[in-house]
């Protein structure tokens, strides 16, 4: 498997799990500072890498009445904001090929929605950026089929793509995790990412936007821990029932130093037998 390098941080081939976390989406920018400050202190406790994560534009909402973002430029000087205060890198979501580019001068890692992992256009202009592409499984898609969305990525000449699960629909209104996925797209050749919190989701169950279970983030956690995976995805906020998005599915953040101990300790058992190899 190849290592990813975004800056300082490699991930992929054995290295340390590093850790995507920060809120849903863009709300303020004292929440943005008093989040990066709590995760970048719990992380470091806990030998994490860290990127901080959070959407400026949430263009997938379940209905036109949810809160979609502050504003491209306000929401991304916010994101400027941090990793200048913080030191961290950026991840974030893009939505179309015109985003790429607008993201791209303060993001780290571009993220394409699992809505959207199969939009060429939309790939290629993440790829030409030339920063960290990470990719998330569709819902609807077979983990080998990833295949083709990180070729696309990569016909740009950038080869540095990230794979992400997040869940698979599982009738109407769930989701599960099948925890072969994370082996069958490692085998790939790619970084793996476990989505710890998406993949709790009940989509479409609290009318007009997502149901979750958020009682099952540590057990996913877990469980993608003991297979090695690269790095963790998780989206927290200090109180998830007034998150203006995603609330039934964030981490509350006062948990996220019980939730970094437990994986960092099966993340360092499984590579000290050499599981990754």
């Amino acid at each position: 498997m190849k290592v990813v390098e975004s800056g300082n941080i490699r991930i992929g081939s054995g290295e340390p799990p590093v850790l995507f976390a920060g809120p849903c989406v863009v709300e303020s920018k004292d929440l943005a500072f008093r989040t990066a400050d709590h995760i970048r202190k719990t992380a470091e406790k806990h030998g994490f890498r860290v990127v901080y994560k959070s959407s400026y534009k949430k263009a997938n909402r379940s209905s036109v009445k949810s809160f979609a973002s502050m504003g491209t430029d306000e929401s991304l000087a916010i994101l400027q904001a941090v990793k200048k205060e913080f030191g961290l890198q950026i991840l974030t979501d893009i939505h179309t090929e015109q985003e790429a580019s607008v993201a791209a001068e303060v993001a780290d890692i571009l993220q394409i929605p699992a809505f959207l992992c199969r939009q060429t256009d939309l790939l290629l202009a993440a790829g030409e950026t030339g920063k960290v592409v990470n990719i998330k499984k569709g819902q609807f898609l077979a983990p080998q089929e990833m295949q083709y969305a990180a070729e696309k990525v990569e016909s740009t000449g950038n080869k540095r793509v990230l794979l992400c699960e997040r869940g698979t629909t599982f009738g109407y209104g769930n989701l599960v995790v099948d925890m072969r996925g994370l082996e069958i797209m490692r085998n790939l050749g790619y970084p793996v990412v476990m989505d710890c919190t998406h993949s709790v989701q009940l989509p479409g169950t609290a009318g007009g936007k997502s149901g979750g279970q958020p009682e099952f983030i540590f057990a996913i956690a877990r469980a993608a821990a003991a297979v090695g995976v690269d790095a963790f995805f998780m989206e927290t906020h200090p109180d998830p029932a007034r998150a203006l998005s995603d609330s039934t599915t964030q981490l509350e953040m006062a948990r996220l130093d019980s939730l970094l101990r437990q994986i960092r300790v099966i993340s360092d058992a499984v590579r000290s037998v050499g599981v990754m190899d």
